[in-house]
């Protein structure tokens, strides 16, 4: 079953709640891609907002992570979902993803080789999944979330990193929802309760200056031996 045409919105832009001044490091986060699907992303018309400009902030710190060399984690939901585990989810948005077109990744965003795809059952990322491990073995204890949807998905994720102990960055103008309410909702809920909500620039920003300050690191170790 289709998921109706989503209406353009712009992305709101705050000011939204800053309780915590985390700083974003290159070596302790990983990036969560969620739910970038052709079934979702067909809603939205990709070259009017919000997608117009989320896709191209997700692509771009996409490739600022690639850059950092950090981790990047794809949750993807799978098609022909058995009714025993599409669950109570069904009575909600029905049988879900079709096997084939429907689970793939958006061009713009397709894995890469070493890129971590995470199967995903619930709107957590990590309900049901191993995505914590995932960030344990990679020493990780920053998520930059980015994707669909802000206020379930993304909202629910960054929501129970924080309850792991993993500290969630949400990117506001790199996330689409089904409004411009419920964006800017899930941005101040996080922004109170669960994470620090940045920008794309804000991010970019951060990673570059996280990898000059270690390239400065390792130089001085060189020139001190």
């Amino acid at each position: 079953m289709a998921i109706p045409a989503i209406a353009p919105y712009e992305i709101p832009t705050g000011p939204f709640p800053q309780r915590v001044n985390w700083t974003l490091s290159p070596h302790r986060t990983a990036l969560l891609i969620h739910d970038m699907q052709k079934y979702f992303i067909d809603a939205y018309d990709v070259d009017a907002q919000p997608m117009a400009t989320a896709l191209p902030n997700m692509a771009r710190i996409r490739e600022a992570c690639e850059a950092a060399d950090i981790p990047v984690v794809y949750t993807v939901q799978p098609g022909d979902q058995h009714p025993s585990r599409r669950g109570i989810l069904a009575d909600f948005w029905g049988k879900g993803l079709d096997c084939g077109r429907d689970e793939e990744v958006v061009d713009a965003l397709a894995p890469r080789d070493g890129d971590i795809t995470v199967t995903k059952w619930r709107y957590s990322g990590f309900q049901r999944t191993d995505l914590r491990q995932l960030l344990g073995h990679h020493g990780r204890d920053q998520l930059i979330v980015v994707g669909v949807y802000a206020h379930m998905g993304c909202m629910i994720s960054a929501t129970e990193a924080f309850m792991s102990d993993v500290a969630p960055f949400f990117v506001v103008d790199a996330m689409s929802d089904f409004s411009r309410d419920e964006h800017e909702m899930a941005a101040t809920y996080v922004g109170k309760r669960a994470g620090r909500v940045m920008t794309t620039a804000d991010v970019i920003t951060a990673l570059e200056a996280g990898r000059i300050d270690v390239a400065d690191d390792v130089h001085a170790s060189a020139v001190a031996r």
